[in-house]
């Protein structure tokens, strides 16, 4: 008989009582629960004994990091929810082909629904959390509810359309509601980590060293990395009599593992120099003249084209075939630019330039007696990436002013390419801006790899007063996808042909209640009657599609997985992943749909309860895959 898919997130509570248990059996007991029924439970005094070489006393002083309503934070990250990931086609771009992903919901609940699937699959994390500075907002997570008001109202808005609410510094739990804010999504999100994943955090100085607590406590202390300050302008400014502008925030950064990390990028020297050949290390600098007088009127002997031949990758001043393509020094607004170096300079040192996105650069090569002083002394500071880049980038876009304070790409570009590698996923669970899409877009032009980013941001309304609102953007994630589709467009273009095979597409899913009804996770609650007038266990309004996505959630398929949908005898049906599984919620299936189904050999066929067209067709179905495919698992929801 077909297995019912439990359409819901996993029991992460259950799970850790089978991996104690599974060390030490004996502090695994079964007591009643309210109904009678036996239920298995932790002697925690058993458990604490057992990781004692002395005596314990519960009320023994001891060095930790506590705070009102920690318990319950720690539980929020535990609890179940009755939700899912519903796909918007007509926001996203290219659907049938991106592997990125852009969620619209609460990041805790998203957290939840991905921990199974992209369980220890994450390799990067960068966020850049409310750093609590008395003017911003936090989530809202109400310890308050029960757990199933908790649960009925996960994914639902205040009065504002959003969940979250300010924190002044005169509220009395000011460090508190930051610290519950944060101290559940970070234990998610290391679950979600790879085994040499790395997770860093963009904080100032109002919550770095409660970040570093609660951050030691999650990952371990031994398995914190750095605390790099950033620079975010150049210029210190007296506020007051007493009062100095602060000019720097921080990155922290952690592993899971630090027995299994290995961070890709190296650095020397001041600067960046992530090439090497066979004259040593290397960085890129720009072979185009970028200064104010940098006009093809200021110097005209340095406005030539350059010819690049993408088969043997060189430079020349002469197109001597058709593989060969032009560069110009090219300026904004199409103004004529110039490049730093004259034509004779160029034929005799031609073995320092390379080619690379759209452009020409220089090599940069590592000097050790002129580099490595200034990097022992410098090598934390992350000097190089003020905010005025992360304005600009959006500026660059037509979006100025749509965001605030976002992070330069060239930050994020930084950090990314520090732990990661080709085909490795990166996520954002503050996505903001979405500057992360763009790094990821943008990284993979440079290096030819190809990253995935998974963005996660509550769709905070914008006010009708903001420049946002009244540039067309509702809400902030209407506003991120639209950066992500034109920085995507502008990378494309720049790279080239070098860019044929870069993603720049995303399917936006939107977190909202499960597709099933009551009748599906409560049957005994409903009277025979009900059931007999043919209650639908699917709510109104909900497609196939929607119902495909919660049960890849359920079974943990990638969200980003290919899916071919497939019309067979009238039938909308769909194959993930070319057979991971095959679904077909369509109603009135007979046995010929079933026996093309079974030849497609998948890992799991998932129907409806309700798809068969008669009882006979229902226990045929196993048959006909026991006989064809016997190595399938037959779900229904």
């Amino acid at each position: 008989m077909a297995e019912k898919l439990k359409m819901m997130s996993g029991d992460i509570v259950q799970e850790n009582i089978d991996y104690i248990s599974e060390r030490f059996p004996n502090v695994l007991k079964e007591v009643k629960d309210e109904n009678g029924k036996l239920i298995r439970k932790i002697d925690f005094d058993v458990l604490k004994q057992e990781l004692s070489n002395v005596i314990i006393e519960d009320k023994q002083e001891r060095y930790q990091m506590t705070w009102p309503d920690k318990k319950k934070s720690i539980l929020l990250a535990n609890s179940r929810i009755n939700a899912t990931l519903r796909p918007d086609k007509e926001k996203s771009v290219d659907f049938n082909n991106t592997k990125n992903l852009y969620i619209e919901g609460d990041n805790l609940d998203v957290l939840k629904l991905l921990r199974e699937t992209y369980l220890g699959k994450v390799k990067m994390i960068y966020i850049d959390p409310p750093y609590n500075t008395g003017n911003d907002f936090v989530y809202e997570d109400d310890f308050a509810q029960s757990s199933d008001e908790y649960l009925s109202n996960s994914g639902q808005y205040d009065d504002q359309g959003n969940r979250l609410v300010s924190n002044s510094e005169s509220n009395g739990r000011f460090h508190t509601d930051w610290l519950n804010m944060m101290y559940p999504r970070l234990k998610i999100a290391k679950d979600l980590m790879s085994i040499d994943g790395v997770i860093a955090i963009s904080i100032d100085y109002h919550e770095k060293d409660n970040l570093k607590k609660i951050c030691d406590e999650i990952f371990g202390y031994r398995n914190f990395l750095a605390i790099m300050p950033r620079k975010t302008c150049e210029i210190v400014r007296v506020l007051a009599d007493y009062e100095l502008q602060n000019i720097n925030d921080y990155v922290l950064l952690y592993c899971k593992n630090i027995n299994n990390v290995k961070l890709v990028k190296k650095i020397v020297g001041t600067m960046e120099y992530e090439y090497k050949d066979s004259k040593g290390p290397y960085t890129l600098k720009a072979f185009q003249n970028s200064g104010e007088n940098g006009t093809r009127t200021a110097r005209p002997n340095l406005y030539y084209p350059i010819y690049f031949n993408p088969l043997t990758k060189e430079l020349s001043l002469t197109k001597n075939d058709d593989n060969w393509f032009e560069i110009l020094p090219k300026r904004v607004m199409n103004d004529d630019g110039r490049w730093l170096w004259s034509k004779e300079k160029f034929l005799n040192d031609k073995d320092f330039l390379e080619y690379k996105n759209g452009t020409v650069y220089r090599k940069v090569y590592f000097n050790e007696s002129n580099d490595q002083n200034k990097y022992q002394a410098e090598k934390t500071w992350l000097d190089m990436f003020p905010n005025r880049l992360g304005a600009k980038a959006l500026n660059d876009l037509n979006m100025k002013g749509i965001f605030d304070y976002p992070k330069p790409v060239e930050l994020i570009k930084f950090l990314i390419k520090l732990a990661s590698k080709n085909n490795d996923i990166v996520m954002d669970f503050f996505s903001g801006s979405a500057t992360t899409a763009q790094a990821v877009m943008q990284l993979n032009t440079e290096d030819s790899l190809n990253r995935k980013y998974i963005l996660v941001q509550l769709p905070e309304k914008y006010d009708e007063k903001s420049e946002a609102y009244k540039a067309g953007y509702k809400t902030i994630c209407d506003a991120g996808e639209e950066r992500i589709r034109r920085s995507g467009k502008k990378i494309k273009e720049k790279a080239g042909l070098l860019a044929n095979d870069l993603d720049i597409g995303f399917r936006v899913l939107k977190l909202d209640s499960s597709n099933m009804t009551d009748v599906y996770y409560n049957p005994k609650a409903f009277t025979q009657s009900l059931l007999d007038d043919a209650v639908s266990n699917i709510k109104e309004g909900r497609t196939a599609l929607d119902l495909l996505f919660q049960v890849m959630l359920d079974l943990g398929i990638e969200l980003s997985a290919k899916i071919e949908e497939k019309e067979i005898a009238g039938k909308q049906c769909y194959i993930v992943n070319e057979n991971d599984i095959v679904a077909c919620f369509d109603t009135e299936i007979t046995d010929d749909i079933v026996k093309e189904l079974a030849n497609i050999k998948p890992l799991y066929a998932v129907f409806r309860d309700a798809s068969f067209a008669s009882d006979s067709a229902n226990i045929n179905c196993e048959q006909i895959f026991k006989s064809i495919s016997p190595s399938t698992n037959i779900k229904v929801i």
